[in-house]
């Protein structure tokens, strides 16, 4: 059975909107402001770690186009084994739209997403990861398809932009399984959804 992980970086007031500065956000590029280089080479030591633990990739569309146009060619500007993990991991992108997807070991979802998803952990025997795709995470945790969320949270408040959690239907306990320090100013975090029975 698989376990699917959401894995995000995160701004203390929960801003998850433009890391790198390049969708237009007034208030993007928050990631590189705001990550020490020591920071930036336990992060992608955490990441590499965490890629390598994964059995498949689980993206929305736009965060898929994203990854693919830039994962492939990054082995000389990030870790290369972090990049070696993701191309060599099996991809599934949800969406309607995707018809002819260019990463390697990719299969898309185009029919009922919670449907196929819950296909896809009986499928799976290990960690489906989740970056970014925050239309898809909200789906995963409205129907109760998420098992973990990570979050790696970044020392600065923006005030405005999207936030990870919108309005879900109900509330969703989750339990802290661990904490630990990213190198000097990062703070890694990682719950686990708990299951609530109707009252």
């Amino acid at each position: 059975m698989g376990k699917i992980v959401l894995s995000t970086n995160v701004t203390l007031d929960g801003v998850v909107q433009d890391p790198d500065g390049q969708e237009g956000f007034e208030l993007g590029g928050w990631f590189h402001q705001f990550v020490g280089s020591g920071d930036l080479e336990a992060w992608t030591a955490a990441e590499t770690e965490e890629a390598q633990g994964a059995e498949a990739l689980l993206l929305g569309r736009r965060s898929y186009e994203w990854f693919a146009s830039r994962t492939p060619s990054m082995a000389d500007r990030v870790s290369s084994t972090w990049a070696d993990s993701m191309n060599s991991l099996p991809k599934y992108v949800v969406s309607s739209t995707l018809d002819h997807p260019r990463w390697r070991n990719t299969t898309v979802l185009n029919g009922d997403a919670a449907k196929e998803i819950s296909e896809l952990k009986r499928k799976v025997d290990g960690q489906i990861l989740v970056y970014g795709s925050y239309q898809l995470v909200r789906t995963l945790i409205d129907h109760n398809l998420a098992d973990e969320l990570r979050l790696v949270v970044f020392p600065v408040v923006l005030g405005t932009g999207l936030r990870l959690f919108g309005e879900t239907c109900r509330r969703k306990p989750l339990r802290l399984v661990d904490t630990r320090r990213v190198g000097d100013g990062l703070v890694s975090h990682a719950y686990e959804f708990v299951s609530v029975n109707p009252v």
